[in-house]
């Protein structure tokens, strides 16, 4: 959900929660079916535009996991999201909203995931961590991640049956009316603000190359979005001839990545970077993680229970469902996002409720497959409808089986598992900052001249960076003597979103004066 496209247009007004933009006249609306070739070029450009989370999500992930020395297994988990992403976009667009919105993974799921993967009994061994003696295809090695894999697939599992069921119960109107922009904001901006860690260590690999991806996806997604780009190309009336595309503005991730990477390749082959893989920079070769482009077989079809038979664990369970509930307030808002922008008139509470239950269904199989995720509605395709005009379900659907197949050639998860170390750390620099700041402008529906706002959000955020900070270095004094509890205990406390959303939504919904009346209609519905 939370990509870097995503943020960016929801910084610049095309959110969740607030669509202003009024969409010029549709090529397409969201029945009508463009040609063929049309539909394989869209459906195309909107999975390009999703790539950044989709690609971000496992590489997050593949540390806790014990994998950050088994680059080979990471592009399986990258092609695993792909594939699941694509089956998960089909039920939506067919059988869901009906509404012509892309699925794919979420980060609302990563900072509970790796609160639960930090727990004693499943922090990696030291072992794991020497690449140089580390022989990734040894059955101790393979055991050792997968059961981490197994137990975080079950905890999605279990998680999913609960927004399944508000979803097609329609629960999911009568929590609304409690969950306001007070509890919104420290919730999403907590995602992202705990990762900070991570996207250091990634970043300082190499200081100067992440500064480079962090200046060319900032110039492309700010300074030259409103750059139009002549691309060749043919209609029935003008044949061929040049059109004036915003390719910037589409695809800030992707270019940044790519000229990086290009970059990293020619430093590499002239030995700029050192060869000695402890020497500060070495991550930054683009041979540093190994020949995983050659390893990785062609075709590989990921299936249910490729890591094994899910395991359960409440701990695990209760974390999941914090991020399940983020997700689905958030997807409310694409929905009525999504519809203004193609075309379809404001979707009913029933189009609404079924469209949560089949993301639950989504995150059912995301489990089931192992992706190490769920699933979620992506609000910078949501943008990219207003900017191409066309609304075409038929479009998203091309899309979710352009996922699809990508995700069964194995080469294409091997070439996105090989980007450069500091490459990453440069992006998450941007994708985390503009997700924190995306949960901030929630507050722009409230008063925040009020000391009553002032103080459930400082409080919120502060206690929500703080307490986790805390149990991490003292899990010993808040154990209970049961085992099962601690460990509940543990996850949910360690979880920023959880404790600040928590906080939040207590304070909010207990101190008298709540009051916001910017909120957009497309909330206040049910």
């Amino acid at each position: 959900m939370f990509s870097l496209g995503s943020c960016r247009l929801m910084m610049e007004g095309i959110t969740a929660t607030s669509l202003k933009l009024v969409p010029r006249r549709l090529a397409y609306t969201v029945t009508d079916i463009p040609p063929w070739y049309l539909c394989i070029f869209l459906g195309i450009q909107h999975y390009l535009t999703a790539l950044g989370g989709l690609v971000a999500i496992p590489l997050i992930l593949s540390k806790s996991l014990c994998l950050e020395h088994d680059t080979l297994t990471q592009s399986h988990l990258i092609s695993t999201i792909f594939f699941v992403s694509g089956i998960c976009t089909l039920l939506q667009v067919i059988f869901g909203v009906r509404l012509p919105i892309l699925q794919g993974g979420t980060f609302a799921f990563l900072t509970p995931t790796l609160a639960m993967l930090s727990l004693p009994q499943w922090k990696c061994p030291e072992w794991t961590q020497n690449s140089s003696s580390l022989d990734t295809s040894s059955p101790d090695f393979v055991e050792t991640w997968q059961k981490r894999m197994r137990e975080l697939q079950g905890a999605i599992m279990v998680a999913s049956c609960f927004q399944i069921f508000i979803g097609f119960s329609g629960l999911i109107g009568f929590l609304l009316r409690f969950i306001g922009p007070l509890t919104i904001a420290p919730t999403i901006s907590l995602v992202a603000l705990p990762l900070f860690v991570s996207a250091g260590e990634e970043a300082g690999q190499h200081w100067g190359i992440a500064a480079v991806t962090m200046f060319l996806i900032v110039l492309f997604s700010q300074y030259l979005k409103n750059v139009p780009v002549p691309v060749p190309s043919y209609s029935t009336s003008k044949r061929c001839h040049f059109s004036k595309i915003y390719l910037f503005q589409i695809f800030p991730v992707l270019f940044g990545l790519t000229l990086s990477w290009l970059l990293c390749f020619i430093l590499t082959i002239t030995n700029v970077f050192p060869s000695d893989p402890l020497a500060y920079g070495y991550k930054a070769r683009t041979d540093s993680k190994g020949d995983v482009l050659s390893q990785a077989p062609w075709f590989r079809f990921p299936y249910p229970g490729q890591w094994g038979v899910p395991t359960i664990s409440l701990a695990g369970i209760f974390g999941i469902i914090a991020g399940v509930i983020s997700s689905m307030v958030e997807s409310v808002g694409d929905y009525y996002a999504c519809a203004r922008l193609s075309g379809a008139p404001p979707p009913p509470k029933h189009a609404i409720n079924r469209g949560i239950g089949v993301e639950g269904i989504g995150c059912l199989l995301a489990g089931a497959w192992g992706t190490g995720n769920g699933t979620t509605s992506y609000s910078e395709n949501v943008g990219a409808l207003g900017i191409t005009r066309v609304g075409s379900r038929m479009v998203i659907v091309a899309g979710g089986c352009v996922m699809l197949l990508t995700g069964m050639f194995g080469k294409v998860g091997a070439i996105f598992a090989s980007i450069p170390t500091p490459i990453i750390g440069g992006m998450f620099f941007v994708m985390f900052g503009i997700i924190t700041a995306v949960g901030v402008s929630n507050l722009q529906y409230t008063d925040m001249n009020s000391s009553r706002n002032l103080f459930i959000f400082g409080f919120s955020i502060f206690a929500g960076l703080t307490v986790p900070f805390w149990v991490q270095k003292n899990s010993e004094l808040v154990e209970t003597g049961i085992q099962q509890l601690d460990q509940v205990i543990n996850v949910l406390l360690t979880t920023g979103m959880f404790v600040g959303g928590f906080l939040g939504f207590i304070l909010d919904n207990t101190i008298p004066g709540r009051n916001y009346n910017n909120i957009p209609a497309s909330l206040t519905r049910f």
